[in-house]
């Protein structure tokens, strides 16, 4: 099991939240409980997309100071 932080807050009627780890993870709904279980489901697609990487993948360090 993988631990995430979930930042939220309301807009309007609307709880609003994304997991701090994964910037790209965000859902809504009209109760924490329910955003909650929307971003469960974001999560679960987001692993579904993932590519798989290679076995002759290499790896390389860059620096993207802006």
């Amino acid at each position: 099991m993988t631990n995430f932080t979930l930042e939220y807050w309301q807009d309007d009627d609307w709880y609003v939240g994304k997991l701090r780890e994964l910037p790209n993870c965000f859902s809504q709904g009209k109760t924490l409980q329910e955003l909650e279980e929307n971003i469960k489901e974001v999560y679960a697609l987001l692993l579904e997309d993932e590519m798989p990487v290679p076995l002759n993948a290499k790896i390389k360090v860059l620096n993207l100071a802006i």
